[in-house]
């Protein structure tokens, strides 16, 4: 006969003692974390880029700093789900080979605006460049901001060899010849052609 009062590690320790429940808690999500996630960085399909996907240039990076800056990504995901509705709207599903250059990673669920990881080639420089400037010139149904100051700054030339030279230690392959060029490829270029020239580079890989 079982005696109810012993003490030890039981079902009724743990769910009467506070902290050794969170302790047990992080310790099994933890594991189940590690047996997801540890996997996919030995998977070719999310370590390598597929077909036709190629760095970024100097202005298109400069073009993705200044979308992060702007907070472009908390209205716009990248990432286009396996479904029905989404693939006949915005194109094929997105894939994580696509996204092996991206630091940080834009992927994401939340979207005030449309998906954006298909975007490129399907509108001209000259809609987005009004589209940017005054979104409702095009949209008029548009809740988006305005961002005419785009148009008038220039692209930090100097910032965007060192921003390729810390994107090659992670694993981006530029060059030097490609980071020696990158000052002169922007100098001069507004940070409006840098974020069209950014857009109009998604999603080209896979239709």
């Amino acid at each position: 006969m079982s005696d109810n009062n012993s003490k030890g590690f039981s079902h009724a320790s743990v769910e009467t003692n506070n902290f050794l429940m969170i302790v047990l808690i992080l310790i099994a999500v933890a594991f189940g974390g590690l047996v997801e996630i540890v996997p996919l960085f030995f998977q070719k399909s999310t370590t390598e880029p597929v077909t036709g996907v190629k760095p970024y240039t100097a202005l298109q990076l400069a073009g993705r700093d200044v979308y992060i800056r702007e907070g472009c990504y908390n209205c716009h995901s990248q990432m286009i789900r396996p479904f029905r509705a989404e693939t006949l709207r915005y194109g094929h599903y997105s894939v994580a080979g696509e996204s092996v250059y991206d630091h940080p990673f834009q992927w994401g669920s939340k979207r005030t605006g449309p998906d954006l990881a298909r975007v490129g080639g399907k509108y001209s420089d000259e809609w987005h460049r009004v589209h940017l400037n005054n979104p409702r010139d095009v949209v008029p149904e548009s809740n988006m901001p305005e961002y005419p100051w785009l148009s008038k700054n220039l692209v930090d030339a100097a910032q965007v060899p060192s921003n390729m030279n810390a994107l090659r230690k992670v694993g981006v392959p530029y060059t030097d010849e490609e980071i020696a060029k990158a000052t002169e490829e922007v100098k001069g270029k507004t940070e409006l052609e840098a974020v069209i020239a950014y857009l109009q580079g998604l999603g080209l890989a896979l239709k």
